[in-house]
């Protein structure tokens, strides 16, 4: 399927991703049963200090795609662990969102459509009754959860399916265009509206090695952050500027 044809049908954002950069398949090909479009870690660091690392995969299929994510505090910091798992149809709606917080509590919460909207069930302390939080918003909605960088990433594929075009076998993106995008933070039972706009390619020191890299923006009510993703459009490096905060690929 090519490219702009992916467009037209509202493939999954993660299918977009992988014919974008890997150019046009023929008809005859089969989609394999389960595919990793990405997978590994982030560490996070304040202030120059690593204080936590967040594991991760993606991977889609013929039905869709699926997210999922452990965030831990490293030796030294207050203990802190949970887990989340992110289920898309092959449109990019949400299907399932999943989140556990393992320590130093055990809270858990689910969103999941609820006739063309979104329903949060969560309860913070296993032996509670799960409250209701239902959500006005398309199940399009995008989630950015807090400590779960994937969602990042896998927003910018999203950009790229909606704001930009195949050229020379690449992907390229109206630079400073600003994309309106709706997302909900499950975590703090709260909505918002973000943009993202691609800068540009910038050269940047990633571990001590100066790379040329893709320039994202991701502004929202809670600040800008910065976005660098390498030429397969993997995330390599965050920057928020305003809490001295930096998620770096290991």
């Amino acid at each position: 399927m090519k490219f702009k044809t992916a467009l037209a049908v509202g493939i999954s954002c993660l299918l977009l991703l992988s014919v974008a950069v890997a150019g046009p398949r023929k008809d005859k090909d089969k989609e394999p049963a389960a595919q990793t479009v990405d997978s590994g870690s982030f560490g996070v660091f304040m202030n120059g200090r690593r204080v936590a690392t967040e594991t991760f995969s993606v991977q889609q299929n013929n039905t869709g795609s699926v997210a999922t994510s452990e965030f831990k505090t490293d030796a030294g910091v207050d203990r802190a662990a949970q887990s989340s798992e992110l289920q898309l149809a092959l449109n990019g709606d949400l299907r399932k969102y999943d989140w556990k917080e393992v320590s130093p509590g055990k809270a858990h919460a689910v969103l999941l459509p609820n006739d063309n909207l979104l329903v949060e069930r969560s309860a913070n302390n296993p032996q509670d009754k799960e409250e209701e939080h239902p959500f006005l918003l398309p199940l399009s909605t995008n989630v950015l959860d807090d400590y779960f960088f994937v969602h990042r990433e896998i927003l910018v594929w999203k950009y790229l399916a909606s704001g930009c075009h195949q050229d020379k076998g690449g992907v390229a993106c109206p630079q400073n265009q600003q994309v309106k995008f709706g997302a909900v933070n499950p975590h703090q039972r709260s909505s918002m509206l973000v943009s993202l706009a691609f800068t540009g390619r910038e050269k940047i020191s990633v571990r001590g090695v100066e790379r040329e890299l893709n320039h994202f923006v991701l502004k929202s009510d809670a600040g800008d952050w910065s976005l660098w993703f390498d030429d397969q459009f993997k995330l390599v490096r965050i920057l928020v500027a305003s809490d001295n905060t930096e998620v770096v690929r290991d």
